[in-house]
């Protein structure tokens, strides 16, 4: 049945206008993302098989191009939208910290650097640049790396954090294992980043693990 001839409050688009985005289901909102379903199935139907098959919203989004154009009813159009759709909640994310009050709410932090770093199949290292008033002046991912591990050169960071005129930095990097808990090797650049970057007077505030759904402070722990 084609969802123009669901009663009217049970259709995704009139319920949210009714109720908010809020009182949509996950499927329900990825009906209102894809339009339009397939031969046979509405696209609630659709975004309930992808659900299934690729497990989470959080999976879906991060699922590679090649493996989303094997779904029947999919292809580099919708990967491309999921992908937008991901880099403007990044933007958004990231506009908010670059407000004056971002850096009073250490959730908002996490909560960014959970978007950008959760969910990858390889490790990413990524540093937040900011200014005297430690407010945002730019997000970077500085280095890639492999499943386990990532090289990470502190004095490419601290040449950046110069040529930003950056204060302060804040530094996170991803466990796609899924333990969040810092290893030999985290701690041990940890100390060198800090060391490097008082060099040149500027401050390392933290160092954040990203695994699953939690978001690890090295400064929390006393770590730093």
């Amino acid at each position: 049945m084609a969802i123009t001839d669901w009663p009217e409050d049970e259709r995704p688009r009139e319920k949210l206008l009714a109720h908010g985005a809020e009182s949509l289901s996950d499927a329900e909102l990825l009906a209102l993302f894809l339009r339009v379903g397939v031969k046979g199935k509405s696209a609630v139907d659709l975004a309930r098989d992808l659900l299934l098959y690729f497990g989470s919203l959080e999976k879906l989004f991060h699922a590679p191009h090649n493996a989303l154009c094997q779904i029947h009813g999919m292809g580099s159009a919708k990967y491309c939208q999921l992908q937008a759709v991901l880099e403007m909640s990044k933007r958004a994310l990231s506009e908010e910290l670059r407000s004056n009050d971002a850096f009073t709410s250490p959730a908002s932090v996490k909560a960014f650097l959970k978007l950008r770093l959760r969910g990858l199949d390889h490790e990413e290292f990524h540093a937040l640049f900011l200014n005297t008033a430690h407010q945002l002046i730019s997000a970077e991912t500085l280095f890639k790396g492999s499943l386990s591990e990532t090289r990470i050169y502190p004095r490419e960071v601290a040449r950046r954090a110069l040529t930003l005129n950056a204060a302060a930095v804040i530094v996170a990097h991803n466990h796609p294992s899924g333990s969040p808990q810092p290893s030999d090797a985290d701690l041990h650049i940890t100390q060198q980043l800090r060391n490097t970057l008082e060099i040149i007077d500027v401050r390392l505030l933290d160092h954040c693990i990203v695994a699953a759904h939690q978001v690890i402070s090295m400064a929390e722990l006393g770590l730093l």
